[in-house]
């Protein structure tokens, strides 16, 4: 009796699986490592402090003045989502099609709803919204999301590089990997204008595809265009963690702050489990204050991210009726 041959397609599909469950496997682990690492900091501050974690943790909720926090962080947060909502109307109006201030607000204001799972999806949303209420090719809409993602890296590797310039120094050793990151990244910015503007991609397909069509038309000006805009939100920033960093307890200047803050939001921005590496800094950042800015870390993040979605929620009705509703078309471009 003969032996049937193994499937060939069962055994391809073996390594597959396998790849697919370590790609899962990494950000968990991440995760995972950030979280024991975060506990065994706090466990061994709360021992020395004679006290067990639960009480570690709960003594710097009841010290902090939660009203002055607010204070800080409420007007922040509004003032975040202006210039988030400016960059956007900026950049549609360039590459896309006209549209008032105004009516950008309820397009990135219900974005942050989903951007709690996570910040591209939230861009996706945008994208969808623009399609259906204007009319803008979805290749194209699209195309405008991933420049402003794309600004998005340069802003914050431009404000990481002035920072470390200002406070290496005081900066841990890993820092120094700053600049050369910048360097990498402005090289590689000479060599995509020269594909998409200059006569480096002329002639080749990909340049022409929907998909770039926003990188086609965008000179280094409006580069620099959006990484200005985008600066008073950091600025600002800088002066309200800072400020807030000192109602739980731990002293801050603003020029470590700088060096520090860019670095962060870098982290927390990225898909995947460098959301808690960016938590995770603060502690390593601020030795000795395990359970502050531990505190601080999760609390400053996570609010930030829900303020945000509840600032959402006030458009969302709104982005329903233009979205879903009968008018849905009445301001497409004729």
């Amino acid at each position: 009796m003969s032996e049937e041959s193994p499937d060939p397609t069962a055994r391809a599909a073996t390594p597959v699986r396998s790849g697919r469950a370590w790609q899962h496997a990494i950000p968990w682990a991440i995760t995972i490592a950030c979280f024991g690492y975060l506990y065994m900091r706090l466990s061994g501050a709360a021992t020395r402090e004679g006290v067990d974690l639960f009480e570690y943790l709960t003594a710097v909720f009841r010290r902090v003045s939660w009203w002055k926090w607010l204070g800080l962080m409420v007007p922040y947060s509004m003032f975040f989502f202006l210039i988030d909502s400016l960059v956007v109307w900026r950049v549609i109006s360039w590459f896309n099609t006209p549209l008032r201030y105004l009516d950008v607000l309820p397009i990135r204001g219900s974005s942050y709803i989903l951007s709690i799972l996570n910040e591209q999806v939230g861009k996706g949303a945008m994208g969808l919204y623009l399609n259906r209420r204007y009319g803008i090719p979805g290749w194209e809409v699209g195309s405008s999301m991933i420049f402003i993602m794309f600004c998005e890296f340069y802003y914050l590797a431009t404000w990481a590089t002035i920072g470390w310039l200002l406070r290496r120094d005081d900066l841990p050793e890993v820092f120094g990997l700053i600049p050369w990151i910048a360097g990498a990244a402005a090289v590689f910015f000479v060599a995509w204008l020269a594909f998409f503007r200059g006569p480096l991609g002329r002639n080749v397909a990909l340049r022409e595809r929907p998909l770039f069509k926003s990188f086609r038309e965008a000179g280094a000006l409006k580069y620099l265009t959006i990484i200005l805009i985008r600066s008073p939100a950091l600025l600002s920033a800088v002066f309200v963690y800072t400020w807030a960093l000192r109602l739980f307890g731990v002293e801050a200047e603003l020029g470590q702050m700088l060096g520090y803050l860019p670095v962060i939001f870098f982290g927390a921005a990225t898909p995947g489990p460098m959301r808690t590496v960016a938590i995770t800094l603060w502690v390593i950042l601020f030795p000795g204050n395990e359970a502050e800015m531990t505190t601080f870390g999760f609390v400053q993040h996570n609010f930030f991210i829900f303020f945000n979605a509840a600032i959402g929620l006030l458009f969302l009705g709104r982005a329903n009726r233009e979205l879903f509703g009968d008018d849905a078309t009445a301001s497409r471009p004729g």
